[in-house]
Order: structure tokens, then sequence, then C-alpha cells
């Protein structure tokens, strides 16, 4: 049965879900007079109950709290307390909402003399508890309560009657006592004041001498501290000769610096210088070919000028090559005037590489001592910066040890010649006054509130009712709980305290006064024919949940209705309880459905007439040992088959569906199938259990049939269907319900 709603209150359009409203309006209509009577009840109740309640008073004294006082020296470090705050004034209306301050009330007006905040006063014993009485039986003697627990008892329930309310914006606090007495009222009301302020003084009475005493143990100490450090800064400076240790540490640092420059200076110097030496040292041999290929030896000037005079001298020769011989006096002395420049070129450059080599030697000397110096320097620098971070420690703890005393004894003398302390934070600027009405108990509100409140407890029983309440009722709850199309609904015809007989029943539709059941059994007959139009239901079977929703009363009226028009059978195959036969007041001993079925050709006497219906009639017959079988048999369908070719229409009464099987077998050999529904009698989940068995057979559910309807009373509950009533006759004339 895919598809079919079940929900109570809500249907599904395409994927929303839509509260159904018009079903909870009917719930609480149907309920209306319930829910007004337990709300007049209760409202009754609660209206003698806060007459009889004991009338409470309130008296309310206003505080000032200042958050500091008008002092000549400021001590505010002494307390802790600084500039105004919000939680300086939050710790100041818990301080009026403690218990101790609460017991100093208790204790001042002595309430443990008073019944109402005493709760183990002999005023408030009882004369009857079921605590005493099962002591009394069991033999358990109850210990009287001590004075400790009789008083903190008595302060617990005198806290729960203060109320402390600042005023917003303003440093004014209202302190409010709640008291059956408006004397007392007032009384309590200013003595907590009265006590916040004494309070105040005290605490800071004691803290003064508590600081006092404490400062001046700490100040003996500190004053021995200060000395023990002071010697011990000047024995460090004598064991180490410092006078300037600032003076000292700028001139190694100077140092540092100087020597850092000289060896940045040597380093640039040797990393130039040493490129040539390795060059030369790779060079071998010291010839003048090697010494021309440095640049460093070609750069200097002596060598570009004799390399000069090797190119002229070079010149010379060549031209005198060309005028004499290689034995010619000129040509001779040209040549050993070559040779000589050239020796001097090699001699000077033998000179400049011996130079270079000895100026990288030097320059890597130099580098060395400066490094090694600069070591020196730096390891005196971290002595010196050792003795100065100690030397530094002993300065910083002279200090702060001088400070500290410095701070301990301005304090001492401040507490010793301040004279304000005894000036409280808060004073009362309006102490409380008698209050001339309570404020407890509210009878308005507590009627009004009772008269809400049960008027909503009154619904939401309705509510559960319904949603406990799995029966079917009304045409609204077939749609919404079992999904099903109604066919029609036959009213309860009868009273309750003298419902009709069934033999008047199964005749109800021709009887002319019952002309609202006979009008609803035509529109049931409508409908069933409706439904056929498309695809014929000639043979339509009856059948229900369970025994007694009244099946055979709607398959015997709906046969008569159709008996008008047609030629009409009823059929009994409920063969485990037949009625028909006895409802109808036929002929006993006659053949019915049993004996057709055995002997087939018997078929015609088993039919018996009934005129004053206009219809015809087979009883179940004699009760078969096993009627499944028998309706099972090939015999029943040829019966039925020849049947069809008599009658135009067959209507079968048929066993419920939940306590055999016999109807569902029958669903398939039937065109249609009518569901009988009792209201409010058949639950939904039985009545779907046995569409869901139809369904599951393949058979065609023509619709439900909702029987034995209150009428009246629904078309007084359902707005919806009050029209739908009153069209077909649905009236208190027409029945009884």
């Amino acid at each position: 049965m895919e598809g079919r709603n079940t929900g109570m209150g809500k249907f599904d359009v395409g994927t929303v879900e839509v509260i159904d409203l018009a079903h909870y309006w009917q719930v609480i209509r149907r309920q209306l007079s319930k829910i007004l009577i337990l709300s007049v009840i209760i409202t009754i109740i609660a209206a003698l109950a806060s007459m009889v309640m004991t009338p409470v008073y309130r008296a309310t004294a206003t505080l000032l709290i200042e958050s500091q006082e008008a002092k000549v020296l400021s001590i505010e470090e002494v307390y802790g307390i600084g500039k105004a705050s919000d939680e300086y004034y939050l710790t100041q209306f818990e301080i009026l909402k403690s218990r101790e301050l609460a017991k100093r009330v208790v204790l001042a007006l002595n309430l443990v003399d008073v019944p109402e905040f005493n709760p183990h006063h002999e005023a408030n014993a009882k004369s009857f508890s079921i605590r005493g009485t099962i002591n009394n039986i069991l033999g358990v003697e109850k210990e009287p309560p001590t004075d400790e627990q009789i008083l903190e008892s008595t302060v617990g329930r005198f806290a729960k009657a203060v109320d402390i309310s600042p005023v917003r914006s303003t440093q004014l606090v209202k302190v409010s006592v709640e008291s059956e007495s408006p004397s007392m009222a007032v009384t309590a009301a200013n003595e907590l004041a009265d006590q916040f302020i004494e309070s105040q003084l005290d605490a800071k009475v004691e803290v003064t001498q508590k600081a006092a005493t404490w400062l001046s143990d700490r100040l003996g100490g500190l004053k021995q501290k200060l000395e023990e450090s002071e010697k011990k800064l000047q024995e460090f400076r004598e064991a180490n000769n410092l006078v300037d240790v600032q003076g000292v540490n700028t001139l190694v640092a100077k140092q540092i610096d100087e020597i850092t420059r000289k060896l940045v200076e040597a380093r640039s110097q040797r990393v130039e210088l040493q490129g040539t030496y390795q060059q030369l040292r790779s060079l071998g041999s010291l010839t003048y070919e090697n010494l021309s290929s440095l640049p460093s030896i070609l750069a200097s000037p002596v060598v570009s000028r004799l390399r000069e005079n090797e190119t002229t001298a070079e010149l010379k020769v060549s031209e005198l090559r060309k005028r004499y011989g290689p034995l010619h006096p000129k040509m001779i002395a040209a040549e050993s005037d070559l040779d000589a420049v050239r020796e001097s070129v090699l001699t000077q450059m033998k000179r400049i590489a011996t130079s270079l080599e000895s100026n990288y030697l030097v320059a890597r000397s130099k580098e060395e001592s400066l490094q090694k110096a600069l070591q020196e320097v730096k390891s005196d620098a971290q002595g010196l910066n050792r003795t100065e971070f100690t030397l530094n420690e002993y300065v910083r703890e002279v200090n702060t040890n001088r400070q500290l005393y410095d701070a301990f004894f301005n304090r001492v003398s401040e507490t010793s010649a301040t004279g304000d302390l005894q000036t409280a934070n808060a004073r009362v600027v309006d102490p409380a006054i008698k209050p001339g009405v309570p404020i407890a108990p509210n009878k308005k509100l507590i009627v009004a509130a009772a008269l809400f409140l049960s008027v909503m407890f009154g619904v939401a029983l309705a509510f559960l009712y319904d949603v406990l309440d799995s029966t079917v009722k009304n045409p609204d709850d077939v749609d919404r709980k079992l999904g099903v199309p109604m066919l029609g609904l036959l009213p309860f015809v009868g009273s309750k305290k003298e419902p009709a007989e069934t033999e008047q029943l199964v005749r109800a539709f021709v009887d002319d006064q019952q002309s609202g059941f006979k009008e609803s059994v035509r529109t049931l007959r409508t409908s069933l024919t409706l439904a056929s139009m498309e695809q014929s239901a000639q043979v339509i079977l009856v059948t229900s949940s369970i025994p007694g929703e009244g099946k055979t009363t709607t398959s015997s009226n709906v046969a008569e209705a159709f008996g008008q028009m047609e030629k009409t059978l009823l059929i009994d195959c409920d063969m485990r309880r037949p009625s028909v036969a006895k409802k109808f007041s036929l002929p006993h001993g006659k053949p019915g459905l049993s004996n057709a079925v055995a002997y087939p050709d018997t078929l015609d006497s088993c039919i018996q007439s009934v005129p004053s219906l206009g219809i015809d009639v087979i009883a179940a017959g004699p009760i078969p040992p096993n009627p499944l079988e028998l309706l099972a048999s090939k015999n029943f369908k040829a019966i039925l088959d020849t049947l069809r070719d008599r009658y135009q229409r067959i209507i079968i009464d048929s066993a419920p569906m939940q306590a055999v099987s016999d109807a569902l077998y029958l669903s398939s050999l039937a065109d249609g199938v009518v569901y009988v529904v009792k209201a409010d009698h058949t639950k939904d989940k039985l009545a779907l259990s046995g569409i869901s068995r139809l369904d599951d057979n393949n058979a065609r559910l023509l619709g439900v049939v909702l029987n034995q309807v209150n009428v009246e009373r629904e078309a007084k509950y359902t707005d919806s269907h009050a029209g739908y009533y009153d069209s077909y006759g649905y009236t208190t004339d027409s029945y009884q319900s």
C-alpha cells in the first residue's frame, strides 16, 4: 500500500508537508466540553488556594555604594581596591547576598525565635507527618537538631527572603526583605543595610591591623637584606679592583674596533697578493717568457719603459738587417744593444717577482699577527664582561632591596598616619518603610495563570488522546489514516441504551421510518455504480477486519438497494459464523451454499426468494468441517459463473479478514471488494493490515464503508462534512444516536 498516508494532522503535497490545522481544530472541538470542565475545576481550586495563602510583604532599603572614599592619603593598594569597576560592584552585591551577612542579621534580630524563619520552631511542628509515622512504626527516634543546625536553617531561610537589585547606571542598590509581617520586613531590611555597613568597617579595621603588622614584620627583614646586598657589592668591587667599569669597557671596545679595521685591510692586501704569488709559484723557472705572462709585472712603469727600449732596439735591428749582413759592425752593435736591453728587462722582472713574493709573505704574516691580537683582546673583553655582569647583579639586588624597603617604609608610615580607615564605602540613602499592600499572592495572576495553563493542559490531553486513539471516526480519518477511497457511511441506528435489533438492521433500507439510513444506502449504491462504470463490478465482496463491524448489515442493505434496480443475489459465504438466514428469518432446514457446492444440481433449490426485500438469498447452509476448501473448490467457482449469467448483481457476505483467509481467497473471484470499518471501534492498523493483504493479493478494492457513524456528533464537530450530513437527511429527526 505504497503512498498511503497514515500520519496524524498532516498530509503530503508532492514533497512538502502541510499541517492540517482543520484536523487540530476538530480535535479541540471534539473535546471542548471536557477541556472547559477541567479548566473550570483547576481555576476554582487555584482561586480557593490563593485565598488561603498567607500574604507576604516586602520592605526595601536603598544603599549608596561608592567605589572609593575621600582620603587624605591614599592606600588603595592595602585593600586591593582600584578605580570604579563592574567587578567591584558585583563583589559588593554578592556580599549583600552572602550567608555570612545573613547570619549577622539573624543574630542581631534573634530570628531563631521567629517561626517564619526557623523551620525547627515549635510553632511549625506538624501534628501528623508520614515520615514521623514511619519512624514511630519502625521504632526510630529522631534526634533533635543542634543549636548550630537550627541557626544554619534559619540563616538559609532568611537568605532566600533577601533580594538584591542594583539600580542600572547608578551606584544605588535596592535591598529587599520579604516577610509575612510588615514590621519584620521593615526591621530586617534596615538591619541588613546596617549590618552591611558595619561589616565594611569591621573588614577595613581587620585589614588595616593585619597590614600594619605584616608591614612591620617585613620592614625589619627588608632592612637587613638591603644591608647584606650593599656589603656584597662593595666586597666584589674591592676584590676585582673596579673603579670605573664603564671606562675600561670603552677602551677595550675601541681596541677591538681598531684591530678589526687593520685586520680587514691586511686580509684584503693578502688576498690581492695571493693570486700573483700563486701564479709565480706555478711558473717554475723565472725566464723572460714566463715572467712576461704576468700582468702585475708588465704593469710596472720600469718594465714598461724597458720594454719600450726593447721595442726600439728591435726596430733598429730590423732596419739594419735589411741593409747589412749579420757580420756588419753596425749590425753586430745593434744586436748587442738589443741583448743588453733584454737582459735589463729580465733582471727588472726578476727583481719585481722577488718583491711581489716578499710582499705577499709580509702581508700574510701581518694578517696572522693581527688575528692573534684580536683574539687576545676579545678574551680580555669577555673576562671584563663577566666581571661587569656579576657586578650588575649585585647592583640590581641592591636597587631592588632599596626600592622594597622604601615602599614598605612609606606604607607603614601611611598606615600609621591615615585616619580615614573607619569610613565606610556605603550609606543608607532611603531606609525601608512599612509596606501597606502584600506582594504575594497575586490572586488575579494565579487565577489567570491557572486558567491559561489548565486550558493548555486540556488541549494537550486532547491531542494526546487523539494520538493514542487509533480508531477511525469519520471520513477525514478514512482519507488521513487509511488513504483509500470512501464509498459512503452508514449512520448508527437506535441509541446507545437501546440499539436496534439485528433483524431490523438488515431490513433498515426498506423501513420507511429510517429515511436517513435509506439515503445513506442509496449513496453507497451510487458510489458502487460509479466505481463499476469503467470496469464492471458484477460480483461484489463485502468484508471487514474483525467480527461485529456490520458487514452483514451492509451487504444486506446494499443488496436490497440494488434489488430495486437490478436482479440481485445475496450470498452468505461466512461459512464459519453464518447469520444471513437467521437475520432474514429464512425457513429452517432449507439447503444453502454448502449443499449447492457439494451437489451443484441442487443450486435452484438453494436459492430463496425474499419478495419483501426484492432480492434472492443463498444462505450458508450446513457448516462444513473446512469452509476454505469448500469455497476453493471448482464447484463453487462453477456455481459463481452460473449465477453471473442469472443475476445482474451478486453481493457476497464473507468472513472477516483477520479471522480467516476465506475473504482473501474470495477477493480473487469477485469483481470488487467493499471494506467495512466500524466507526469509533476499528483500529486503523487493523484496517490497514486487512487492506494491505487485499492489495498484496491484487484484489480490486472499491473503497471503504464507514459503518455505525454517530452522525449528529460528527456533524457538530466536523464543519467540512456538516453540509454533507444535512444534504442527505442525516439529522436527529431521522435517527437517534
